[in-house]
């Protein structure tokens, strides 16, 4: 039954990011104008946008979520779903605004679940190293979504001044790597992070087969990649945070995904605040900013939080590159 509502799941997700690909031209060819001066304005540092726009995305960065979106078709939607995942419809109540719904129309809603609601968070985030363009840490990322739980990335693309370094004082040329330090486990290989994540925070959970594969899910994994490029591999200069970004997004998502782009092209670290589809975390999302969607930074420096991938990766390299 679980394997059949994820497969009706992954096939939706699917569909919905047609649609917006679809979709999305319309949009883009009735708001040139109007988005082109958006894109042109100067965006003040501290700001972004309060609102989230839903099946939208700014003219100019349209072909970097085209070229993010395949990723969702070759690793079959793997990173999208919470373990357990469930949808249910149902008929509105009076007071259900305040509840995250992916869908309300006719008086019906949609909501999503899964087993991970009542699961604690580790006491102490976990630390991974690793960098965007990487499909063995891409395997990693997966397992996060999947399990549930928030991270810390520290991101060590080429050429890195401060944490690719640290990587190797701590033994390891090779990513991504693991630090645990609410059981002091420390760990490289992909593989065995992903085993160790279920077994110890999945609370029973199997690896699902998108993660079984062997070389068969670093290839797929790979294959996504691809018509990205190099993108979020290589270092950009940049100025180091004094304390780590906060960013709310899903591995899935081609949103998601160009933003870890740029923190990984930053070096920028962050806290990675897992947010899947099911997770209970999209209702804590609904309630602090109004609404369930992601991406969603956080910058506790500068007092700067808000939605929008393209505003956000703006924001970035305005307050962060060199």
């Amino acid at each position: 039954m679980h394997s059949t509502v994820s497969a009706i799941a992954t096939m939706l997700l699917v569909g919905r990011t047609a649609a917006f690909l679809t979709s999305s031209s319309t949009v883009i060819a009735v708001s040139q104008r109007s988005t082109n001066k958006l894109s042109m304005a100067a965006t003040k540092p501290d700001q972004l946008p309060a609102d989230a726009k839903r099946y939208y995305v700014r003219p100019d960065r349209f072909l970097d979520v085209l070229t993010s979106a395949p990723q969702l078709l070759f690793r079959l939607g793997s990173g999208a779903l919470v373990d357990g995942y469930t949808v249910k419809v149902s008929r509105e109540e009076e007071g259900d605004e305040g509840e995250y719904a992916v869908v309300r129309a006719l008086g019906f809603k949609v909501t999503e679940r899964g087993n991970t609601w009542d699961r604690q968070q580790p006491r102490k985030p976990i630390e991974i190293y690793e960098f965007e363009g990487c499909p063995f840490c891409r395997k990693v990322r997966e397992a996060i979504n999947i399990v549930d739980i928030d991270v810390i990335f520290y991101p060590c693309p080429q050429g890195g001044p401060t944490f690719r370094p640290k990587a190797k004082e701590m033994g390891t040329t090779a990513f991504p790597y693991m630090v645990d330090p609410n059981t002091k486990t420390s760990m490289p290989e992909s593989d065995e992070i992903v085993k160790y994540l279920f077994e110890t925070y999945g609370e029973g959970a199997k690896v699902p087969f998108q993660l079984s594969l062997g070389f068969g899910t670093t290839l797929s994994a790979g294959l996504g990649m691809l018509p990205r490029g190099l993108k979020g591999s290589k270092y950009t200069p940049a100025k180091m945070p004094k304390k780590p970004l906060e960013l709310w997004g899903y591995e899935a998502s081609p949103f998601t995904k160009v933003v870890r782009e740029k923190l990984s092209e930053l070096e920028i670290p962050h806290k990675f605040v897992s947010s899947a589809r099911g997770s209970p975390k999209r209702q804590k999302l609904y309630e602090m900013a109004g609404a369930g969607q992601t991406p969603y930074l956080i910058d506790p420096n500068t007092g700067a939080k808000g939605y929008e991938s393209s505003e956000i990766n703006d924001y970035l390299d305005k307050t962060y590159a060199l």
